[in-house]
C-alpha cells in the first residue's frame, strides 16, 4: 500500500536524527484532516456543506485509513450533526501517534525507547533509510518551487500543510514567505474534481480557525 497523507505529515513532522515530532499539536490537526481526504479520495467518505457522511464501510486494506473508518462510522451513528470539524478535534489528539504506530508497521520508521532517571520513558522513532520522505520532499519541491502541476493527493496534502500553517517543516530551509503564496494558490486551483475540493475547503476552514485561535492564545498568554 501507498504512504497515506496522514502517514505523509508525520514523516515531514519527525526529526530526520530524533525521530521526535515537531510542531505537534498542529501536526495533529493536518494528520486527521489527511486521513480524511484519503478516505474521500477512496470513496469510502463524503464532506459536503461541513457534513461528513461514510458512503462506504467497506475497508480499503490499509490498517490507519480502516482504523479511523470504523471509528468514525460508530461516531456517525451517535451524532446527527456528523460536522467534519467535531470529527477532527476528536482525532486531533490520537491522530499522529496513530500514523506513527503504522509507519512502525510498515517498518518506514523505528522506535527507539530511553529511560531517563529510571522514572521516565521517552519514545522516539528514527526513519530506517530515509527513503519515503526524500521522495515526498522531492515531489513538494518540484510542484511548490518549481511549478510542476500536483496530482490530487499532492493538491490536499499541500492545501493541509499550508491550512496547519506547516510551512516550515515542509521547507525547513525556505522562508515562508517563499514558499506560502504557491501552497496558498494550489490549495484554491483547479486540480482536483469538484467533491475533493469541498472537502479540502471545509477541511482548510476548520484547520485555518484552530491555527488562528491557537496562536491568539498563545499571544495573549506571552503578553
Amino acid at each position: 500500500m501507498p504512504v497515506t497523507l496522514g502517514e505523509e505529515v508525520t514523516l515531514l513532522a519527525l526529526e530526520d536524527d530524533t525521530g521526535a515530532a515537531k510542531s505537534r499539536s498542529a501536526a495533529g490537526w493536518a494528520v486527521a484532516g489527511g486521513v480524511l481526504l484519503d478516505l474521500t479520495l477512496a470513496g469510502r467518505v463524503t464532506v459536503i456543506d461541513g457534513r461528513l457522511t461514510v458512503t462506504d464501510p467497506t475497508p480499503t486494506g490499509d490498517g490507519l485509513l480502516d482504523g479511523r473508518l470504523a471509528k468514525i462510522a460508530e461516531w456517525a451513528a451517535r451524532d446527527a450533526k456528523c460536522k467534519v470539524g467535531d470529527w477532527l478535534a476528536k482525532d486531533q489528539p490520537k491522530a499522529l501517534d496513530a500514523a506513527v504506530e503504522r509507519l512502525c508497521e510498515r517498518g518506514i520508521v523505528v522506535e527507539h525507547k530511553r529511560r531517563t532517571l529510571g522514572i521516565f520513558t521517552t519514545r522516539r522513532f528514527p526513519e530506517v533509510d530515509g527513503s519515503a520522505e526524500r521522495e515526498l520532499r522531492h515531489r513538494l519541491e518540484d510542484v511548490v518551487r518549481y511549478g510542476a502541476e500536483p496530482d490530487e493527493r499532492t493538491t490536499g496534502l499541500i492545501a493541509l500543510l499550508h491550512a496547519a500553517r506547516l510551512h516550515g517543516v515542509a521547507f525547513p530551509s525556505v522562508p515562508r514567505k517563499q514558499v506560502a503564496p504557491r501552497m496558498e494558490a494550489i490549495a484554491e486551483g483547479q486540480w482536483v474534481t469538484e467533491d475533493i475540493r469541498e472537502a479540502i475547503k471545509n477541511m482548510e476552514a476548520v484547520l485555518v480557525a484552530v491555527m488562528t485561535a491557537t496562536t491568539a492564545a498563545t499571544t495573549v498568554a506571552t503578553m
